[in-house]
């Protein structure tokens, strides 16, 4: 018997697995929904691998995305809505069409002016599914940076936009105000409030330095918990954990973590 390519043996055991006789029981009760969180994880285990720098646990990351594909697939066969090929050739056909300079006879682009064609092909491709307004099309499953971000990009391609850094900075120093002002009587509901809008001013201005707000903080997670790690490594070696130290003997620990580059 003729060894199967590994795509297709992949998509052989996904529908063993969801044999409704014979398939493991775990794998036979999932949907759609159920199925979501583990696929959303699973891209930012790509995302970790990525910043890892390890190829081998990049592949492996890689290998269980896309085995989140093919599970979503399996079950859309099922239901008789489409199947894995039909996923395969709906993006080739969509990236072909998106990249008329590389498959067509348009002239080469630079990379600005292909992300500008890029964002008008998908304007034109919403309009098509009925979504109109330059909001419409962003996913209310991610995360709340990265939905801010375009938010913010999409008004900026219409106009609705801050001339540049420093003006952000401006309605960031506003907005500080406001919140400054609400602590000594707010309700929680007025604070996350003018929080939010303090978060949403923010992605934007990553947003005009070129950065994304989603990057940044989990760069900022990251060197948080270096020097904290630094802090607690360095109260252990005194006899001590966190609980017996107090926030100044913390504080200075976290400033050495600082000065040796953590």
């Amino acid at each position: 018997m003729t060894e199967q390519p590994p795509v297709q043996k992949l998509i052989t055991v996904m529908a063993a697995l969801r044999h409704p006789e014979s398939g493991c029981p775990w794998d036979r009760e999932q949907d759609f929904s159920t199925i979501a969180p583990y696929t959303i994880e699973e891209a930012y285990e790509v995302r970790a691998a990525i910043e890892s720098g390890e190829p081998e646990q990049l592949r492996d990351e890689l290998g269980d995305l896309l085995f989140q594909v093919v599970y979503h697939a399996q079950m859309a066969v099922e239901r008789g809505w489409f199947g894995f090929d039909d996923v395969a050739a709906g993006i080739t056909e969509k990236m072909i069409r998106r990249h008329p300079h590389v498959f067509g006879d348009e002239a080469a682009r630079d990379s600005s002016t292909q992300t500008a064609a890029w964002e008008a092909e998908k304007a034109r491709e919403r309009l098509e599914k009925a979504q109109d307004g330059a909001l419409a099309g962003v996913a209310g499953a991610l995360p709340a940076l990265a939905r801010a971000h375009k938010f913010c990009a999409r008004a900026a391609r219409v106009g609705f936009d801050w001339p540049n850094p420093n003006a952000v900075l401006d309605k960031l120093e506003e907005e500080v105000r406001e919140l400054r002002a609400e602590l000594p009587a707010a309700t929680p509901a007025r604070l996350e409030d003018e929080l939010g809008d303090m978060l949403f001013v923010m992605a934007n201005l990553a947003r005009k330095l070129g950065l994304n707000a989603e990057a940044c903080l989990a760069g900022a997670n990251a060197k948080f918990a270096r020097r904290f790690g630094y802090v607690e490594t360095a109260l252990a070696q005194a006899g001590k954990t966190p609980e017996m130290s107090n926030l100044a003997e913390m504080d200075a620990l976290w400033n050495k973590a600082k000065e040796a580059g953590l």
